[in-house]
């Protein structure tokens, strides 16, 4: 059975959709994490999710329900307690600690199948179900309107702070807007390649991108691309072979980085080289005073 086969199935089509929403709003979110150092944001939202999913499976059978409510809990907490950057990453650490040790105590409470909540944490992209399809559109489509509206205060409020606030931007109220978002982004991206390897689409394509322009919107449309190559592509690849996508989508954004590391510093080496050759321009002669 080959490529196309697969591509008229359902569960291909579900997943090739699913990876593409995903890849989008990683892809746009990506870029305001690196310049906010939120990577460890991600990470734990990330983790986190798996407690919201093990309390919407204990109290209504609904894993990825109770991910997304969790997301938006962790989000809001994180944003309360790490208003400043420098007490963000203690407390991310606090609430990750306290988040995982309830999660597996109710998925202890949960006494029937527990893959769902499993599938978190390791991805399933190929499981999307109908309903769950609707439920990542709904996310989606609220996530880019949420991006749209905030992102010129919160692009002002992650590359200078200060003065965004001293011009009268509510830096702490972008903050958790943008946490509240990305909780939301992550427990999504989760859905594909697993809260274990989420950087893969929420950190390394915008990493990819800063290495190859300074400019905001060409950041962000080549995070965008680098993402949709990721997850469209290793889908398509895990479809002609055995290897689990989530592999074959980390692996992917991972060899974008390294060649977007490489190109930029050969940029950056050649355009040292020309500014070293350019002949100095002479000064101007200093007119003589005449007497």
């Amino acid at each position: 059975m080959g490529l196309w086969f697969y591509l008229q199935q359902p569960f291909a089509q579900h997943a090739l959709i699913a990876g593409t929403l995903v890849a989008i709003i990683s892809g746009l979110l990506g870029p305001f994490v690196v310049t906010r150092g939120a990577a460890f944001a991600v990470h734990g939202t990330a983790e986190l999710s798996f407690t919201g999913a093990a309390a919407g499976l204990l109290i209504d059978g609904d894993a990825i329900l109770g991910a997304l409510i969790g997301s938006v809990v962790v989000g809001g907490a994180i944003g309360l307690l790490g208003v400043r950057q420098r007490e963000r990453d203690s407390a991310i650490g606090v609430i990750l600690a306290f988040g995982l040790g309830v999660g597996v105590y109710l998925l202890s409470r949960y006494h029937g199948f527990a893959t769902q909540a499993t599938n978190i944490l390791f991805g399933q992209i190929f499981g999307v179900s109908d309903g769950q399809l609707e439920l990542l559109i709904g996310v989606a489509v609220s996530v880019l309107i949420a991006t749209a509206l905030l992102y010129r205060p919160l692009l002002f409020a992650s590359v200078d702070p200060d003065v965004a606030e001293a011009r009268g931007v509510r830096t702490r109220l972008v903050g958790v807007a943008f946490l509240l978002v990305l909780a939301l982004t992550v427990t999504e991206a989760a859905q594909i390649v697993g809260t274990l390897l989420v950087l893969s689409l929420a950190i390394t394509p915008a990493a990819a991108a800063g290495r190859l322009s300074a400019r905001p919107g060409r950041v962000t449309a080549l995070s965008v691309a680098f993402a949709l190559v990721a997850a469209d592509g290793g889908l398509v690849l895990s479809l002609q072979t055995n290897v689990k996508a989530s592999v074959l989508i980390s692996t992917i954004s991972f060899g974008i980085y390294v060649v977007a590391r490489l190109v930029g510093a050969a940029t950056r080496d050649r355009r040292g080289r020309r500014t070293t050759a350019a002949p100095a321009r002479p000064y101007p002669a200093t007119p003589t005073a005449r007497v």
